[in-house]
């Protein structure tokens, strides 16, 4: 097998752990942060492997990664703090 087939059955198994912990009723703060941290981990196999940016130069690995740290910021945010009405 080759790298990418090995890359893609790793974020299988990511995205299973992530829905098990998010399917879950016990989902707390922590769980969130731990699911946003494995989100942000399969978005960084896919930024370097499927999107081939893994040996270009870094100023636009950053901006990529940088931008899917932000969006995961706030998602996590809107998760932890409660809107009040």
């Amino acid at each position: 097998m080759n790298k990418s087939t090995y890359i893609y059955i790793l974020l299988f198994l990511l995205t299973s752990i992530t829905l098990f912990l998010g399917s879950k009723t016990f989902t707390t703060s922590i769980v969130i942060v731990i699911i946003m941290l494995i989100t942000f981990v399969k978005g960084q196999l896919i930024i370097d492997y499927f999107m081939g940016l893994k040996y270009v130069k870094l100023k636009y690995r950053l901006f990529v990664s940088i931008w899917l740290l932000l969006i995961i910021i706030l998602i996590t945010i809107s998760f932890i703090i409660p809107i009040k009405e």
